[in-house]
């Protein structure tokens, strides 16, 4: 029977044909108004595992929503987003006046340096991109804003239910407990998986066993009106 040697095969025997492994898609640029009338570009990244592709329905929502009440919830406030994605209530809370902004998402370099990219182009000189993970020691946010946030924005992350916890450890981590500062969270989502929204409230369920209080203050019917704004 004949050997075969090492030099009698391929050096890339075992290398993926190069269709296996195509190039990513580019990245998504997105022109929105706000309510106050000015225009918000954004650059989404072109794919990512943690959903940072896409501008979530709650997203256009809540920055709507801060501008039409930026008196009672942002004005000289200091606002912390989590999981801000492409950072679009972020940016709404500057532009309604907000004192200090501290726009977070999990710790990629593509998913940050992006969020960084589209607070700068928007001119958002008080707002600072951070990568952080949920529940872990809050001080890479406090760090900005020590004596706590008077706002945390969550859009469209409750979703993910087995992160509920650790999203609730950041924020009891990072809101201000001076009873006067009236700190609190705004929580907007859609349930995307209708058959486990039940799935969903239990994040609320969660928050009060923990001694939060909770109370809805509204709900929206939202007009998708593109895959990449799903």
């Amino acid at each position: 029977m004949a050997e075969l040697e090492e030099k009698d095969f391929p050096s890339d025997l075992f290398d993926n044909p190069a269709y296996y492994d195509p190039p990513p898609p580019p990245p998504t640029e997105l022109t929105r108004t706000l309510h106050d009338g000015s225009e918000v570009q954004l650059r989404l990244v072109g794919s990512h595992p943690l959903w940072a592709h896409y501008l979530w329905n709650a997203a256009p929502t809540m920055a709507t929503y801060l501008q039409e009440n930026a008196e009672r919830y942002v004005r000289g406030r200091a606002v912390l987003e989590i999981g801000a994605g492409a950072g679009l209530p972020s940016i709404a809370a500057e532009r309604s006046g907000a004192s200090h902004v501290v726009s977070s998402d999990y710790p990629d370099p593509d998913v940050v340096q992006n969020l960084a990219y589209n607070l700068e182009r928007n001119h958002c000189t008080r707002s600072v991109a951070v990568g952080y993970v949920w529940g872990r020691d809050a001080e890479p946010l406090r760090k900005f804003v020590p004596n706590g946030f008077d706002l945390v924005l969550m859009s469209d992350l409750i979703f993910n239910h087995q992160a509920h916890s650790a999203m609730l450890d950041t924020l009891e981590a990072c809101l201000a407990r001076e009873p006067e500062r009236r700190a609190c969270a705004l929580v907007f989502f859609s349930h995307h998986r209708p058959h486990l929204q039940d799935k969903d409230m239990a994040f609320f369920a969660l928050a009060r066993a923990r001694g939060l209080a909770c109370r809805a203050i509204d709900a929206w019917r939202v007009e998708v009106s593109g895959f990449r704004s799903h």
